[in-house]
């Protein structure tokens, strides 16, 4: 398991880490209760801040079905990893991710507590909950809106991670640690604007923690760690700059939204977007049916997915074949393409993957992991959607296999005619530079 500590020096504030883990050397520390200085009327109020103003309905969203799809995925699977939108200014990339929270059910948290740790598993429960865990008292569960947690373009490490305040832990003997945005985000979302402009740094660390599911925070031998499971978001514009390739890939999915061209689409859309600033409990009103019945879908789709969804070891095969020949990096998009088609199956109400099935999700699962060559006038949607056309194409498969067994009879004639003339045939691997002996030596 990975670790990531930073130390700073005595009178600094405390520095923390995004990545789990424990290390091999860790100072011994004391035993101490974690308090953190958020109290319980401020998490019930910042909840209520929540709830004033309905957001945008989901389902009143025109047009931009890869990005909507790609969400309902995530909620379904948040294992998949993530979606990265990005497009232009305008587009509907912040509605649509605050609207997606409304399609989370309602969920149980532990009274005032920070880390809206689930007050039944002891995996998802923050330090202090844990500790009254463990000493046998029941903790008091309220229901609570899924969090969505927005990470702001100049927030700092200890602003995200959480810091510790190492005068009060020498001075009262305990460990008074100020959750950070991870914390608060812990079993909902967290959603990062403009995340082509945030340091490389911090991004890093975000998705260390949303890929393990931890964060550990450390100082002058004291150490905190506790869950930090959320959805992942990042949307941005790319005339503003791009990610760096290893950050790409960290995220499960990637879509491009850009301005709506369909008219009847667009005027449903403006309509709608003056209906919600005027009376925004109407629209939610008016949209409700749909809303409900997406809920339902989605909570149906997790359910299913938990009993297990089918998928053949031909389509298994298919998916790896196409990331090796696209030259994917690593596994991490193979692994994407199977949880994705395995929810698109269970949000769809089924419990087999077909190739259709893999066909409508693998090129936001890849598109942003292929390398970028800038003289190619193809983009990598494009490139990934003609590569898998091809390879479910019998006739194209076909003629594949009849060109690969020429190449090796072809081979194989050339082997045989030269074991015939007495000269040693040399594989490619030696004809690039193995050594085969000194020149004029044995025949040579």
């Amino acid at each position: 398991m990975m670790q990531h500590s930073a130390m700073q020096q005595q009178g600094r504030p405390a520095v923390a880490s995004g990545r789990a883990g424990v290390s091999s050397a860790r100072p011994q520390t004391r035993s101490l209760v974690v308090r953190s200085s958020s109290t319980a009327a401020a998490e019930v109020e910042a909840r209520k801040l929540l709830t004033r103003k309905p957001c945008f309905p989901f389902t009143r969203i025109a047009g931009q079905e890869e990005m909507k799809l790609a969400l309902c995925l995530n909620v379904v699977d948040p294992n998949i990893g993530g979606v990265l939108i990005m497009g232009d200014r305008g587009t509907g990339k912040s509605v649509a991710v605050r609207s997606v929270v409304d399609l989370l059910p309602l969920i149980d948290v532990v009274e005032g507590d920070p880390f809206n740790s689930d007050p039944y598993d002891p995996k998802l429960m923050g330090p202090d909950a844990l500790m009254r865990f463990r000493n046998g008292e029941t903790l008091k569960a309220v229901r609570a809106k899924t969090p969505l947690v927005e990470l702001p373009l100049g927030a700092t490490e200890d602003r995200i991670c959480g810091t510790i305040d190492i005068e009060k832990a020498l001075s009262e003997g305990i460990k008074a640690y100020e959750p950070g945005l991870l914390a608060k985000a812990n079993r909902g979302i967290l959603y990062v604007d403009e995340v082509n402009l945030l340091e490389d740094g911090l991004v890093d660390v975000v998705l260390d923690s949303s890929a393990s599911g931890l964060n550990t925070v450390e100082r002058e031998g004291i150490s905190i760690v506790h869950p930090a499971k959320f959805i992942m978001i990042g949307s941005g514009n790319p005339q503003e700059g791009e990610l760096r390739p290893q950050l790409l890939d960290r995220f499960g999915m990637s879509v491009t939204v850009a301005t709506l061209q369909d008219g009847t689409q667009r005027t449903q859309l403006v309509l709608d977007r003056l209906a919600y600033e005027t009376d925004p409990d109407a629209l939610a009103e008016v949209a409700r049916p749909a809303m409900e019945a997406l809920q339902q879908k989605l909570k149906d789709a997790r359910a299913r997915l938990k009993k297990g969804i089918k998928i053949s070891p031909e389509n298994e095969l298919l998916i790896s074949e196409i990331c090796s020949r696209l030259d994917v990096d690593g596994l991490r998009g193979d692994i994407v393409i199977n949880r994705a088609a395995k929810a698109l199956v269970a949000f769809e109400g089924r419990d087999t993957v077909q190739t259709d099935d893999i066909k409508r999700i693998i090129s936001i699962c890849l598109n942003h992991r292929l390398r970028k060559d800038p003289l190619d006038t193809m983009d990598s949607g494009s490139k990934v959607a003609m590569l898998f056309r091809r390879l479910t194409d019998p006739e194209f498969v076909r003629k594949e296999a009849e060109m690969r067994k020429k190449a090796e009879e072809t081979q194989a004639r050339i082997l045989a005619e030269q074991a015939a003339t007495g000269k040693v045939a040399r594989t490619a691997t030696q004809k690039a530079g193995s050594w085969g002996g000194l020149p004029g030596v044995g025949g040579r």
